[in-house]
Order: C-alpha cells, then structure tokens, then sequence
C-alpha cells in the first residue's frame, strides 16, 4: 500500500474488483500451481491488503516491510514452497500461458531460475522481450535460501531476486516473447499506468476467462491511443540500480 509512485495502488478499483483481486484469479486459473500466496508487510498501512486475502480467501503472509527478500524467503518456508513462482502485485496482465512456459522451462530445462525476458527485468539479455508488466520467475528454494543468506546487498533485499541472475552462482533459463514487445509497459506505477489497464479490463474482461498477450495486442492495435497513454514513462524507469552493490 506503501507505493512512493502510486499509493494504494494494489486496491485500486480495475472492472468492479481490487487489482490484487484480479492477479490471484488471474494465477488461480494456471493449472500446477499448488497455492497462490500474498506476501505482503506486516505494517499497519498494509492491513487493508490483508483483510482482502482474509475476505477472498487466499492465503496470506506478512512479514517484514523494508527486507523483502527476508519476507518473501520466510512465505515460501511457511507454506513449504518449492519451486518457487514470483509474480509482483503491479503485474494485472500477468498472462497463465507466459507463466505455464516459465514453469515448463524451468521444470525441464535444468534451471535453477528461469523467467519471462520482458522489458522489465533487470537482467541484460538479446532475447526477444515481453511487455513490461508480463514479468514472472521462478526457482528453486534452495537458490532462494542461498540469497537470503548471503547477500546483504540492499537492492537485493529489496528486489529478491537479483542475487539468483547477477552473481553467476546459478543456472539461468529465459523464455523469449515471439515478437519484440519490450517497449510497451503494462506495469502499474502511476496513474496512467492504471487508466491504460482499467480501458484494457473494460474492453476484454470476461469472469469465464483470462484474457492474455495476443488479445491486448489486437485491442492495441485497434485502439493504438491506449499505448500512448502511459508512454511517457517507457524506457525512463525500470531496475538498472539493482546492478550497482552500492546502491
């Protein structure tokens, strides 16, 4: 709830729900996952994002606010998580056939991290990139402990996953987008990130299904307007700071 860029933004009202809402049904639909689970802080700003769990019934783990690397490694113990699947809460598109192939990749590929190469991940790649805002990872518990333990690097702890693709320690999977899609930003960090998703929700939103990649590209290119909405911010963010260990 804390977000510096767009408070509440979690909460937000996207076609009659919180958006939260909307990414726990969204990855409730995949089919392997065991349990989805929040994790989010224990502070007292945050009680609204637990009381929606409660009222949903989706589990929920609180821990610490600042060390999210510590919160997210203390979620996975608690519910026994292994592998271990990352979506973040700004992430209202995540699409289950993106995430399926990530699951596979890592399941079957000898991985020990493997994710969607998008236009938001901070690792360097030459693959063909996904929206910003398809981001998913998944990995071990095993290279997660090893994070948790080792690193004291604060934009590790505060971005989790870094240490697992920058260090070298690791195997290291990506799946490739088919077409280079990078540039465009679904994400949620400000309100026109959230305008451009409640125009997409209000056009392709059906309870009886999950809407995905190809069907926003085809309502994008109809309604070419959508994309210009958040375009301002497309390339001036993202997380180039978590490759600096000072930082």
């Amino acid at each position: 709830m804390g977000s510096s860029r767009l408070p509440g933004k979690v909460l937000e009202t996207v076609a009659g729900h919180p958006m939260l809402w909307h990414i726990v049904d969204r990855l409730k639909r995949i089919k392997g996952l065991s349990e989805v689970v929040v994790a989010t802080s224990s502070a007292d700003a945050d009680e609204p994002v637990r009381a929606l769990c409660k009222h949903i019934g989706v589990s929920c783990f609180a821990g610490s606010e600042a060390d999210v690397l510590d919160r997210f490694y203390r979620a996975a113990e608690a519910h026994g998580a292994d592998p271990v699947l990352r979506v973040t809460a700004d992430c209202p598109f995540v699409d289950p056939d993106v995430v399926a192939r990530v699951l596979e990749l890592y399941q079957h590929g000898g991985y020990d991290y493997t994710a969607a190469a998008t236009g938001g991940v901070a690792f360097k790649s030459t693959e063909w990139k996904f929206p910003d805002g398809l981001d998913v990872e998944c990995f071990s518990f095993a290279a997660l402990a090893t994070a948790h333990r080792e690193t004291q690097v604060r934009s590790d702890r505060e971005h989790v996953t870094p240490f697992l693709y920058r260090t070298g320690k690791f195997r290291v999977g990506l799946v490739s987008a088919e077409g280079d899609w990078g540039a465009l930003r679904w994400t949620v960090d400000h309100a026109e990130d959230l305008e451009l998703v409640r125009r997409v929700y209000d056009a392709l939103y059906r309870s009886d299904r999950a809407f995905g990649l190809r069907d926003i590209l085809a309502l994008i290119a109809e309604r070419p307007e959508l994309a210009r909405l958040n375009q301002v911010f497309v390339g001036h963010e993202g997380y180039a700071k978590v490759w600096n260990p000072d930082a």
